[in-house]
Parts: C-alpha cells; sequence; structure tokens
C-alpha cells in the first residue's frame, strides 16, 4: 500500500467533500473501516452515499494552497477548485478543474505549437 496518499470522501450527488485523510509517509495509513469508524460524518451515513477518490498525496499540492474550497465532480469522478478572485474576494466563483493542470496543458499546447512553428521555418 502507498502511504503518500490522500483520501477524499465526498458526497455521491453533490460532490462535497465529507472528510478528507493525508498520509505523507510519515503515518502509516489507516484502513477505510477505520476512517469510516473513527467519522461521525461517514458512520452515520448510509455507505452508498458516499464514495472515495485516493490521490497521491502532492498531487494538486499548489491548487489545494491556493484554492479557497474544492469538491469532487459526481460526473467525472475528478477535482475541481474554487479559487478567489482577487478583485472581488466577496464573490463566490465557479468550480473549475486544477489550475495547475490547466497551466500544464497550455504548456503542452505552446510547445506543440512552437514545434510545429519551427518545422514551417526550416521548410521540414
Amino acid at each position: 500500500m502507498d502511504t503518500n496518499i490522500r483520501r477524499i470522501y465526498y458526497d455521491k450527488e453533490t460532490g462535497d467533500v465529507l472528510v478528507e485523510r493525508g498520509f505523507n509517509g510519515f503515518v502509516t495509513p489507516t484502513s477505510i473501516e477505520k476512517d469510516i469508524a473513527d467519522f461521525k460524518v461517514l458512520s452515520e451515513r448510509n455507505a452508498n452515499s458516499y464514495r472515495l477518490l485516493e490521490i497521491p498525496f502532492t498531487q494538486y499540492s499548489q491548487d489545494f494552497s491556493e484554492a479557497s474550497s474544492y469538491r469532487v465532480n459526481p460526473e467525472t469522478k475528478e477535482l475541481e477548485f474554487q479559487y478567489r478572485d482577487p478583485n472581488e474576494p466577496d464573490v463566490e466563483q465557479p468550480y473549475i478543474k486544477s489550475l495547475s493542470e490547466a497551466v500544464e496543458e497550455q504548456m503542452d499546447y505552446l510547445l506543440d505549437v512552437d514545434f510545429r512553428l519551427l518545422m514551417v521555418e526550416m521548410g521540414i
């Protein structure tokens, strides 16, 4: 079992996070059964009403530190983050995919475009 994990228990209908457990290698992960027993919000719910998402502990580290909130999209089962707009700090923003992933995708796209332009310039 990987000892560097983040467990996110979320409501299966809304994607709202119920419990997050992080194990960064210094703490031995508990069993899922123990998590359920330890957290009233899980033990008092019907087990069919929530789901578990496990990700590497360091994945989305920057997003977790910068986002004001996050949830799991119930349809895609992927994390979505809510970031505050510094120009409108009191206005609730929509949940969106990870900004770190979006930046990475843009970098990949720009590298591809740059490569294609280089090929055109070289006449290849």
